[in-house]
């Protein structure tokens, strides 16, 4: 299966439960940035994520409560560096106690200082490695030499002491797709249990010209569609559809909320229009209907997987072929 059978039923369950309470919102997936300390400085990451104090991290237990407050049955632990933070091994503890699914977004760096060997490997555990391309490409994103051959390695270990590896790579305006294909055949190699592809996404305060037009996205995203039935690729095939412009769906930024060392931010992962420590006041004070329209002019290029592979799975109860062949593309 592309995702473990207790990750897919559970977020089933999940469903089906804010169905019988006539939801048509709520969170799939929360963001969780304890920190916003970093060991990188990526050219297409948002400036806060690298700069912040450890001094200035979340508690664990305002991290549990947010995630108590959302609901959501999946938590990405990303950052800053989540490996950084000092009080991890408590915070995945506390989250696996709450029976949530784990996701953690690191660069590799620290896995063989910081992780391995404080964090057991567990079924509700992911170890998710961002590599954005081959050596060249990645060390240049990430802006030091080394880290490419380091994540490998990493990756390698990772698989070696049982934890469920995957890799999420974002395509930039430059990125090579034909190298985005050598990188997705080498990941077969290391016996990867998933390949998450996104279109890169544009910081509200990153100025640097990298990030795609929708023209750009559907271009490269046509190329991912070709060579996309041949690898272990965890990207849904019908948002790749969307990616590649032979789809369209509403986004759902509702589906994907954050708490970061600031509170909630609101909208979503990459427009900061307010903060509050207040779920209540994020969830209900939030303009959803007017964000989902996209007409907002800081959406009109974005087709990040965040805001849409939840509009993939609501849209399926109109169509009964889509419901039938994502469930047959998850068996695969």
């Amino acid at each position: 299966m592309r995702f473990p059978l207790h990750i897919t039923t559970d977020m089933l369950k999940h469903q089906a439960r804010q169905a019988m309470k006539g939801n048509r919102r709520y969170p799939f997936v929360m963001m969780l940035e304890p920190l916003w300390t970093c060991n990188l400085a990526c050219i297409g990451c948002s400036p806060e994520r690298h700069t912040g104090k450890l001094v200035d991290r979340l508690p664990v237990d305002v991290c549990l409560r947010a995630a108590d407050d959302c609901g959501a049955p999946a938590v990405s632990i990303c950052g800053g560096e989540p490996t950084v933070y000092p009080e991890l091994p408590e915070l995945i503890e506390g989250l696996i106690a709450r029976k949530r699914h784990i996701y953690l977004c690191t660069n590799a760096l620290l896995l063989d200082k910081r992780f391995f060997g404080k964090v057991p490997p567990h079924r509700r555990l992911t170890v998710n490695v961002h590599l954005d391309g081959m050596r060249a490409t990645h060390d240049y994103v990430v802006d030091r030499e080394g880290v490419f051959d380091h994540a490998i390695e990493m990756i390698k270990e990772s698989k070696r002491r049982g934890y469920h590896t995957i890799v999420n790579t974002t395509i930039y305006k430059e990125t090579d797709i034909d190298e985005v294909e050598e990188l997705c055949a080498l990941l077969t190699d290391l016996d990867i249990d998933g390949i998450l592809l996104s279109p890169g996404y544009h910081y509200e305060k990153v100025e640097r010209d990298i990030f795609l037009t929708r023209q750009d996205i559907e271009t490269k995203f046509r190329r991912v569609l070709e060579f996309s039935p041949r690898f272990r690729i965890v990207s849904t095939p019908l948002f790749l559809e969307f990616a590649a412009g032979y789809r369209d769906y509403r986004c759902s930024p509702w589906s994907t909320v954050t708490f970061t060392p600031r509170g909630w931010k609101g909208p979503c992962y990459l427009i900061e229009r307010n903060f509050t420590w207040d779920w209540d006041e994020f969830w209900n004070g939030t303009d959803w209907d007017y964000w989902e329209s996209r007409q907002d002019e800081r959406c009109a290029n974005c087709k990040m997987h965040s805001g849409f592979e939840a509009s993939v799975v609501m849209d399926l109860k109109k169509s009964p072929r889509d419901m039938v062949r994502l469930a047959a593309w998850n068996l695969t």
